[in-house]
């Protein structure tokens, strides 16, 4: 129990020392010294506690109870001056509202009602933490290197690096506890400080773009945890319970399923899904390294976290089904509008959307086979996306641009960075790497499951993918040539040490999902529904992962190839036809009557058809819709 203490309290500290201590070089090297504790900790607890699992009631609950509550009531004031000062009322009321249930409940109801046990530690959230620790400590170590060039590039932005890496290390704080959180009260307040936290790193520039985006991130948020209040209220005065656990046992009677969604809903607000997705879009503004922990490792990974615990509940129920087709919606709608966009970190956003619209069907779904999907989407896309939401940030500073289009100079400029962006684009849709065979997985359990829709609509959000993936690594493999005089300062060794572990993270958990499957996912299947779980690929099976190991194999010499001509001192290059005489910079040629012409070669966006101004309105309206239907469809079964 004391390593699971100090797992969730290292990083507090961690982040309350780097706040203090503003020597730039003493800091940096606690950022370094507490990002590598922070791993080592996780692997620690992780691995202790994987067979046997852990169940916790702590003791003097009432002490941590008080605290939390004094903590709540200050955030809440916070909150409600800012929505006031900011003419933000929407904010102000919801946070308003949302301390005013937790009071009411705890001093009316809350007595007598006791955890028996507190925090849990199983298959599922020793992944989490896993996701967590690992991935979070990179992108803290990442930071490091990143922000000395971030303020070069962005000389107007105020300093701040103390602030933001303490908010970075608090957030791997927040979200240690509510993965491990039995307790609906302490998982919520862990939910409620990393809704705070991305609050706080989305308006890191203090430009009034970063202020609005802020400021709607935290709108979206407060609301989706006022929905979770909501639901705590209902267990706690129907059931007298306050564990997680002992509410996914119940049966799925109208009030449980009305407790259910409002549960699915704040982590559909939490998960960025429609018509929540608009904060995650305006979260770009931040630095990447924010970016990178709020898209991949910890925020968005905490409300599909939830709806895959809740998922022995959803199911053919109504609640699961409303769940299901809104995930639908927003996989399909944002595969779609990832294609018309050309700035890198927005087409990450858009996938990460659309991929967590997936997780979400899959969790929903709720059969055995799903959830096997679900988690291992969660692993592979919080390791391909964090790698590829690192690379951004670094090419973002090599190239001073995060436009796909400028990219194809990449492999000259750095080969290395170029290599590992190009294993993290293959990790999210081509074989052997595990999302396209969890889809594979996902696709016969909704056929056996006769999920026809969701058949059609995975299919159609999968074939989408092809193309921003596709026009994307066509142009990180196409070579082109800098311009001459360019200068390009290169990436700091707190950069390219957690992007090549990542990248290598990538490659590993290919070739050992099926031992992730076997001792993993399929124990954890067998412990929540009490039956084994049968997945269509040979778990452990020896000859699967030597295939795997080939193929990514030839996937690695595919890069591999430029490398004799980087050797080369003397590499001829010859210039590009461009139906006219070419200029030398591949840039220009001239023309007919000697005219000469700026060559335009791009990809094709097709904005007018896959524009988010097109597309987003509409399928917002029609989440919108589901859920509102949802909301009667239980209201109306409670009545009755």
């Amino acid at each position: 129990m004391s390593l699971i203490m100090l797992l969730i309290l290292f990083p507090f500290i961690t982040s309350v020392l780097v706040y203090v201590i503003r020597e730039e070089h003493t800091r940096n090297a606690i950022m370094r010294i507490g990002a590598v504790i922070t791993a080592v900790l996780t692997l620690a607890a992780a691995f202790r506690f994987f067979g046997a699992g852990l169940r916790v009631s702590v003791g003097g609950t009432e002490v941590i109870d008080i605290c939390i509550l004094i903590v709540e009531v200050c955030l809440a004031a916070y909150i409600i001056t800012t929505g006031i000062r900011e003419r933000k009322y929407l904010l102000s009321f919801f946070s308003a509202i949302q301390i005013v249930l937790i009071l009411w409940f705890e001093f009316t109801q809350k007595k007598g009602i006791e955890t028996g046990t507190d925090i849990i530690v199983d298959k599922l959230s020793s992944v989490m933490i896993l996701i967590v620790g690992i991935i979070g400590s990179l992108i803290c170590l990442y930071a490091v290197g990143y922000m000395k060039s971030y303020h070069v590039h962005h000389s107007e932005v105020k300093e701040r690096k103390s602030f933001f890496f303490a908010v970075l290390f608090l957030f791997l704080s927040a979200m240690f506890g509510l993965v491990l959180s039995n307790n609906l009260m302490w998982m919520y307040f862990c939910w409620e400080i990393t809704t705070f936290c991305s609050y706080l790193l989305i308006g890191y520039t203090r430009t009034e773009e970063a202020k609005n985006n802020s400021l709607r991130a935290l709108t979206i948020n407060v609301g989706g945890g006022l929905a979770f209040a909501g639901a705590i209220v209902i267990v706690g005065t129907n059931f007298h319970i306050m564990e997680l656990s002992a509410l996914t046992a119940k049966r799925p009677v109208p009030l449980v399923l009305a407790a259910v969604f409002l549960l699915c809903v704040a982590a559909l607000t939490k998960s960025a899904q429609l018509p929540f997705s608009s904060w995650l879009l305006g979260a770009m503004v931040a630095p990447t390294p924010s970016s990178a922990l709020l898209h991949s490792a910890t925020m968005v990974k905490a409300g599909v976290y939830l709806i895959i615990r809740l998922a022995p509940l959803l199911g053919e129920t109504v609640a699961g089904r409303i769940i299901t087709l809104v995930g639908a919606v927003t996989f399909l709608a944002c595969s779609l509008m990832a294609i018309s966009q050309r700035d890198a970190k927005k087409v990450l956003a858009y996938s990460t959307i659309a991929n967590l619209g997936l997780i979400v069907i899959c969790a929903s779904v709720g059969t055995r086979e799903s959830i096997w999907a679900a988690i291992l989407l969660v692993i592979f896309h919080a390791v391909s996306k964090s790698l590829l939401f690192l690379s951004v940030g670094s090419i973002e500073n090599e190239l001073g641009s995060r436009n796909v289009e400028n990219m194809d100079i990449l492999m000259d400029v750095s080969r290395k960075l170029a290599v590992c962006m190009i294993i993290g684009i293959s990790g999210m849709f081509l074989a052997p790497f595990g999302m396209l065979i969890s889809k594979w997985v996902a696709m016969k359990s909704f056929i056996d499951s006769k999920n026809i829709l969701i058949v059609v609509i995975l299919a159609y959000g999968s074939a989408a993918t092809l193309f921003y993936w596709g026009k994307w690594l066509g142009k990180l493999v196409s070579n082109g040539h800098p311009k001459k005089g360019e200068q390009h300062p290169g990436l700091h060794l707190d950069e390219k040490i957690p992007i090549v572990i990542q990248a290598v993270i990538v490659l590993l958990s290919c070739v050992a999902y099926p031992v992730i499957s076997k001792y993993v996912l399929i124990p954890y299947l067998q412990d929540t529904f009490g039956v084994a779980a049968v997945i269509p690929i040979g778990a452990g099976d020896q000859t699967l992962m030597i295939l795997m190991v080939v193929m990514i194999s030839l996937l690695i010499l595919v890069p591999l190839g430029y490398a004799p001509t980087s050797f080369l001192k003397k590499r001829r290059t010859t210039p590009i036809y461009m139906a006219g005489e070419n200029s030398g910079d591949n840039k220009n040629f001239v023309g007919s009557g000697g005219v000469k012409r700026k060559s335009e070669m791009s990809n094709w966006y097709m904005e007018g058809i896959f524009g988010s101004k097109r597309i987003g309105f509409w399928s917002n309206i029609i989440s919108i819709v589901l859920l509102c239907a949802g909301v009667i469809l239980l209201i109306g079964r409670w009545a009755s």
